[in-house]
């Protein structure tokens, strides 16, 4: 295979995981608390290649990792007592299936049990490592740092978790993180009741970001075509001189 029609193909390869990537940045436009992935680009070049001293190394585009935008969504009133938004950097921790999760989304429920839990079912994790028990009636209250009051008692405090590498962070499902790292109490943060912080994924951005890497897999695709093309004519001129 002529550097061409590999150069296109390792282009159009990494088009197609950009292109999966703002696929599913514009499905969770509406998800709370979700965070946008972007690409990071870099070249590659084969150990074979690299190796060889025949000349310079052909090198190829790929995503070499992807990373998650933590910046904060705006933050909407909903007027919900079980509704909470964190204005500042950090993660609400839950019980995940298999271990600690962090979220950003707030949008929490009772359970017939309850205990205050995520949409998905997750119990909310409170200071002292356990769960926090409200009951069916009665008003509740949440403050800045995250205390929770119910009838002027205080139930608990929610545990507000931060990292300081983000980059460790592993998303599990849409709103979803885990890490291998330990958390550390986040500071600066505060809890608002009644609110729920949206995606911060720009929905025009990600649009015209779509379009634009389209247009650029539309391209390779052309020039892999033009390689085909150029080798299937050079094997035909060399037949006709042979001949």
């Amino acid at each position: 295979m002529d550097n061409l029609t590999i150069a296109a193909a390792g282009g159009m390869q990494a088009r197609m995981e950009s292109l999966d990537m703002l696929a599913n940045n514009m499905a969770n436009a509406e998800t709370g608390g979700y965070k946008t992935d972007r690409e990071f680009y870099n070249l590659y070049v084969s150990a074979e290649a690299a190796g060889a001293d025949s000349g310079p190394a052909a090198s190829l585009p790929v995503v070499e990792r992807p990373w998650t935008d933590f910046s904060q969504g705006a933050l909407k009133v909903t007027g919900g007592a079980l509704d909470l938004a964190l204005s500042g950097k950090g993660f609400f921790a839950v019980d995940g299936p298999a271990g600690n999760l962090f979220t950003r989304n707030g949008s929490f429920k009772v359970s017939t049990a309850g205990a205050l839990v995520t949409s998905e079912g997750y119990p909310v994790r409170t200071v002292s490592g356990g769960g926090l028990t409200v009951q069916p009636t009665g008003a509740l209250e949440v403050s800045a740092d995250g205390t929770v009051s119910q009838d002027g008692q205080t139930l608990g405090q929610l545990q507000l978790a931060d990292f300081s590498d983000t980059g460790a962070l592993v998303k599990q499902g849409a709103s979803y993180f885990r890490s291998a790292a330990d958390s550390q109490p986040a500071t600066g943060v505060q809890v608002e009741q009644g609110k729920l912080e949206s995606s911060n994924v720009g929905a025009a951005e990600s649009a015209v970001r779509l379009v634009s890497v389209m247009r650029q897999f539309e391209m390779l695709q052309k020039a892999a075509t033009l390689g085909s093309q150029m080798n299937k004519q050079s094997v035909e001129e060399v037949a006709r001189v042979a001949s």
